[in-house]
Formats: structure tokens, C-alpha cells, sequence
């Protein structure tokens, strides 16, 4: 249930309508607007009578939020949601763009990569520690290792990191190391993990698993919202379907679906969408123009001998063009690239 709060409700007002909701064994959420405030009920609300809250003073109208997942709806929260991580915002008119190899490999690796994926526009570095891979004899990630791997990255380069983490007894681990946590496409559903990302106080980056619906994923982020962490972003990154020309068949309906349906940022991961280096440009450029918040992209300084994904692995130079293109995208559309902020390049410059 939502509770509207009037444009002219004071702090008192507000404060006792959220006592209200302790005292009847709720917890509340509240999403502060331009012009009003609004008040979310969160548990098992079917027996709550909504008018009992229209009495309170300040209180302008109670609604019932429709969609079974609540937290993460556009009912709930009519603006868009901008996670800001470090000096970089994501959500909001910039696109923030995440680049990296898929695994961390080595030391020189993660490093050059990251030196290359910050001088093309990059703001985020990616890489994987952990790697959940579907033949237990692949490669399966440096683990403490590369997260070390990645810091060390980020302290040269002032890039955030966003990396994966596959377990619940791994996140204080992967918290302590990377800024933005990762969920991925095979732990979408892994509701032990979801709970236990939505209880640390770092944004985290859940990824559509390959057979679920747009509901399915809304419901996945709903897990990790509703045990307080309200800092999640949604990645689409394609769906298994009978189509064998690409890995996976990217879905670029569900972006502006997900825009309509949710206030969270979306983030489209054409890499694994099409699975081959030579289409991410053009599905990196359709991506930006059908709405999405940033963009995922695997490069590798030499992706012939990559770890794990060289086929759709972008060298430097061609993540370089890709910025480049998706630049022009974003302008046609009122928008535009995120660019490395004066933190991240006094970094770099000393």
C-alpha cells in the first residue's frame, strides 16, 4: 500500500503517520518528491484497510500498488531512481558506461585494460573474480585474487569497480573489494543471494537470468529492495530463444518496457545479448536509443586469448569507436555520455 502524503504535510505529520506503521507491524519506505512525500507500507498488507489511513492529518490518499512486485514499481515511485556511486551517477540524463574483460586474468591484464577502457570514456571497470561457468572444468575466476586485482586498478585509474559475486558467504568478501555488486544471470533467482546483497550498503547490478520474464526480474529486484538496499539497477543482457545466429537474442523491448514498468535504472549488456564482437556496436547504439541507463561492455586487450568470452569481446580500439558511436546516439536522443569526473582524472594524472 502506498500512503500520499499532501503537499503541505509537515515532518510531524509524516513522523506519525510512519510510527502508525511500526505500531501495526509494518516497515516503511519513504520516497521524498519535488512535491509531495510518499510513504510506502511494506509486508503482508491484504488485511490493511486503507481508508483507516486517510483520517490521519496530513495524509491526502492511500492506494493499493497493483503489481506483485511493489517496491520497484512506477506506482510506488513515480521518479526515476539515480544511483550515485562515488562521483558517478547512473539513472539520471548521463550514460554511464562499465567496461572491462570478463575474467580477471593477471596482473598486466586488468591493468591494461583498464588504462584503455578509461581513455576511451569509460567510467565503471568490469571484471570477473568469480566466474560461474556451465562446464565445471572452465576457467572459474582468480577469486581474492583478482578482486585485489581490480582494486588495485581502481586505485591506479580512479574507475569504480563493478564485479560478480555468485554466493551469500562470498558478500562481505566482494563488498570490502568492489564498489557495484553484480548478480548474475544464473543467480537471478537465488533468493538467499538476493537477500543478503539487499542487506550491505553497495549498489548492486542484477542481471535478467536467460529464460526469465521482464516480471520475473522486476520480482528478483524486489527481493533486495524490500530488505532495505534500494540502490539496484536492472541489466538486460538477452534470452535464450531458438535462435542460434547469436548466443542469446537480445531483448531491446524489454528497455523501454522496464522504463514504463520500474523507476530503476536499466543497463543493457549487448555483449552477452548477441555473444559475437562484430554486432555489440550496432546493439550497444539500439540499446542507447531505446532508453537505457548505461551500457556493459567486455573488452580484452587481446581477445583471441581471452580466458572465457573472447568471442564477443571488443579490443580497445574497437570500445573506443563503440564510445564514439553511442556519443552520437545519446546526443540524437537529449542525453549524453558520462564522462570520467575530476576525481577519476586526478587519479590518473598522479
Amino acid at each position: 500500500m502506498i500512503i500520499v502524503m499532501k503537499p503541505n504535510a509537515t515532518p510531524n505529520q509524516i513522523s506519525q503517520v510512519l510510527q502508525r506503521i511500526e505500531e501495526s507491524g509494518f516497515r516503511a519506505h519513504i520516497s521524498r518528491g519535488e512535491e509531495r512525500t510518499i510513504i510506502g507500507v511494506i509486508g503482508d498488507e491484504r488485511h490493511l484497510d486503507p481508508d483507516q489511513w486517510n483520517v490521519l492529518e496530513g495524509v491526502e490518499r492511500t492506494m493499493r500498488v497493483l503489481r506483485p512486485y511493489k517496491l520497484a514499481s512506477r506506482e510506488f515511485h513515480q521518479e526515476n531512481t539515480v544511483i550515485e556511486v562515488g562521483d558517478v551517477r547512473i539513472g539520471g540524463d548521463q550514460i554511464a558506461i562499465m567496461a572491462g574483460p570478463c575474467s580477471v586474468e593477471s596482473r598486466e591484464q586488468i591493468l591494461e585494460t583498464a588504462r584503455a577502457v578509461k581513455e576511451a570514456g569509460a567510467v565503471i571497470l568490469r571484471g570477473g573474480a568469480f566466474k560461474p561457468r556451465t562446464s565445471p572444468y572452465s576457467f572459474q575466476g582468480l577469486g581474492e585474487e583478482g578482486l585485489k586485482l581490480l582494486a588495485e586498478a581502481r586505485e591506479e585509474t580512479g574507475l569504480l569497480v563493478v564485479t560478480e559475486v555468485m554466493s551469500p558467504d562470498q558478500v562481505p568478501l566482494v563488498a570490502h573489494y568492489a564498489d557495484i555488486l553484480q548478480i548474475g544471470a544464473r543467480n537471478m533467482q537465488n533468493y538467499p543471494l538476493l537477500r543478503a546483497v539487499g542487506e550491505v550498503d553497495k549498489p548492486v547490478l542484477l542481471k535478467r537470468g536467460m529464460s526469465s520474464t521482464i516480471e520475473e526480474l522486476l520480482l528478483a529486484a524486489e527481493y533486495i529492495l524490500s530488505r532495505g538496499n534500494y540502490n539496484v539497477m536492472l541489466c538486460e543482457r538477452g534470452i535464450r530463444t531458438f535462435e542460434r545466429a547469436t548466443r542469446n537474442t537480445f531483448d531491446i523491448n524489454a528497455i523501454p518496457v522496464l522504463k514504463e514498468l520500474t523507476h530503476l535504472p536499466v543497463i543493457a549488456d549487448p555483449s552477452h545479448g548477441v555473444g559475437l564482437w562484430q554486432h555489440v556496436i550496432p546493439v550497444a547504439r539500439g540499446a542507447i536509443a531505446a532508453g537505457a541507463d548505461g551500457l556493459l561492455i567486455e573488452v580484452h586487450p587481446d581477445p583471441a586469448k581471452a580466458w572465457s568470452d573472447g568471442a564477443q569481446s571488443l579490443t580497445p580500439e574497437n570500445f573506443a569507436r563503440l564510445v564514439a558511436e553511442v556519443r552520437r546516439v545519446a546526443e540524437a536522443v537529449g542525453r549524453s555520455v558520462a564522462e570520467p569526473t575530476d576525481a577519476q582524472t586526478a587519479t590518473v594524472a598522479a
